[in-house]
C-alpha cells in the first residue's frame, strides 16, 4: 500500500462507524432515560448519558467527514478511535464485573462491540503504520 493510498474497506468501515454511532447517540441524546432503561439499565445519569453520546456523535461525525481523508488524518482518527474504544472497554469491564447497573446484557454487548472495534482499529492502524 502506498504512503497515501487509504483502503476502500477502511473508508467503508468509518462510514459504518459512523451509521452505527448515530443510531446510538440519538436515541441518547433525545431520551437518556428511556433509551437505557429499555436496554435494562437500572438508574441513568441524563448529564452523563448525553456527553457520552456527545462523544460518539464527535466521533462518528468525524469518521464521516474525514473519509477521504489522506494517511496522516487516518492514523489520527484510529488513534482517537483506539483510545476511545479501550477506554469504554476497561470502563464497561470494571463496572459490569462490579455489578453496576445489575450488569445488564445489553452492557456485556457493548462492551464486545467496543472491544471489536477496538481490534478492527488497531488492525488498521497496524497497516497504515
Amino acid at each position: 500500500m502506498s504512503t497515501t493510498e487509504i483502503p476502500r474497506s477502511l473508508r467503508n468501515w468509518f462510514v459504518l462507524h459512523f451509521v452505527l454511532d448515530l443510531l446510538l447517540a440519538i436515541p441518547l441524546m433525545i431520551a437518556p432515560v428511556a433509551t437505557l432503561c429499555f436496554f435494562g439499565w437500572q438508574t441513568v445519569d441524563p448529564i452523563a448519558t448525553r456527553i457520552v453520546a456527545a462523544a460518539l456523535f464527535g466521533i462518528g461525525i468525524e469518521s464521516y467527514l474525514g473519509r477521504y481523508a489522506g494517511i496522516e488524518a487516518y492514523q489520527g482518527m484510529l488513534n482517537l478511535k483506539i483510545i476511545w474504544s479501550l477506554a469504554a472497554v476497561v470502563g464497561f469491564l470494571s463496572s459490569l464485573l462490579l455489578g453496576a447497573q445489575g450488569a445488564p446484557i445489553m452492557a456485556w454487548v457493548a462492551l464486545v462491540v467496543f472491544a471489536l472495534f477496538n481490534l478492527l482499529w488497531v488492525y488498521w492502524r497496524w497497516r497504515l503504520a
